[in-house]
C-alpha cells in the first residue's frame, strides 16, 4: 500500500480530468484488488465467498449493501467482489487524507458532514435515488465503526431509511474480517475470510427500524456461525450476568 498509494493518487487525480465516474471506479477497483491480492501472497490471507446468486440481476437493478464492519478489509474487498460499481456512504474528513483521500474525492461517492445529521441524511437520500437509478449501488456499514470479534456494535438505521426511501432492496453481508485482521491492528495472521451474502431483504412497506433489526439478526446471527470460537467469550459473560 505504501508503495503504491502515492503514484496511484496521483494518476487518480490526473485521469478524472478525461475519465467519467464508471471510468474511475473500476481504477480505483483495480487498485483494490492489488492491495487484497498483496494480502493473500505477502500475509496468507484467503478469502471464501458464499451467496452470490442472491445478488440482483440487471444492470440497473438496485441494492444496497449493509455490511459487518470488523476492520478495513471490508472496504478493500467488497468492490473487488460485487458485478456493479459501489458508492461508499463516508464522513468527508476521509477526503483530506493525502493521495488516498484526494483519489477518494474525485469519484462518485457520498461524503457527509456527520455534524449536521437531517442535512446529511437528506443529501444521502438525494445522491443515493441518482445512483441507484445508475446501477450504482450504495454501500453502508450500519455499526457506523469498526467492532472487534465477537462483538456486536450499535446497528443505525440509515441504511434501511435510505431503503425505504428509494424503494431499493437492502443486501445484508456478513464478514469474519477481524480473524486475519483485527480491528486498529497493524499485525496480519494467514487465515480465510469468510464473506457471506444474504437473501435482499424488500424495503416496500417496511418501517426502517424494524427492517433494521431483521438486517441485525441476520448478520449477527450468521456472524457467530462463521466464527463460532469468535462468541464463547461473550456468551459465557452474558450467562454469569443472567
Amino acid at each position: 500500500m505504501l508503495v503504491t498509494v502515492v503514484p496511484w493518487g496521483i494518476w487518480m487525480v490526473t485521469s478524472s480530468l478525461w475519465s467519467n465516474g464508471e471510468q474511475m471506479y473500476w481504477k480505483a477497483a483495480r487498485w483494490l484488488r492489488w492491495q487484497t491480492e498483496g494480502l493473500r501472497i505477502l500475509c496468507g490471507v484467503q478469502y471464501r465467498v458464499t451467496g452470490l446468486e442472491n445478488l440482483p440481476q440487471g444492470k440497473t437493478s438496485p441494492a444496497i449493501l449493509l455490511v459487518k464492519h470488523q476492520s478495513t478489509l471490508e472496504t478493500f474487498l467488497m468492490p473487488t467482489l460485487m458485478p456493479h460499481p459501489l458508492a461508499y456512504v463516508f464522513k468527508r474528513e476521509l477526503i483530506y487524507i493525502p493521495f488516498f483521500g484526494w483519489a477518494m474525492g474525485r469519484m462518485d461517492m457520498i461524503h457527509i458532514d456527520r455534524r449536521q445529521k437531517t442535512q446529511a441524511f437528506n443529501k444521502v437520500v438525494e445522491q443515493g435515488k441518482r445512483l441507484l437509478a445508475q446501477g450504482i449501488w450504495v454501500i453502508m456499514f450500519p455499526e457506523g465503526t469498526r467492532i472487534p470479534r465477537g462483538r456486536k456494535g450499535t446497528y443505525k438505521s440509515g441504511g434501511t431509511r435510505l431503503a425505504v426511501a428509494t424503494g431499493a432492496p437492502v443486501i445484508p453481508i456478513a464478514v469474519t474480517s477481524a480473524k486475519v485482521w483485527p480491528r486498529k491492528a497493524f499485525i496480519k495472521r494467514p487465515g480465510i475470510v469468510d464473506v457471506s451474502i444474504g437473501k435482499p431483504i424488500p424495503s416496500e412497506g417496511r418501517a426502517p427500524e424494524e427492517m433494521m433489526r431483521e438486517v441485525e439478526a441476520w448478520i449477527e446471527g450468521e456472524m457467530r456461525r462463521l466464527d463460532p470460537d469468535a462468541y464463547v467469550q461473550e456468551d459465557t459473560k452474558q450467562a454469569a450476568q443472567v
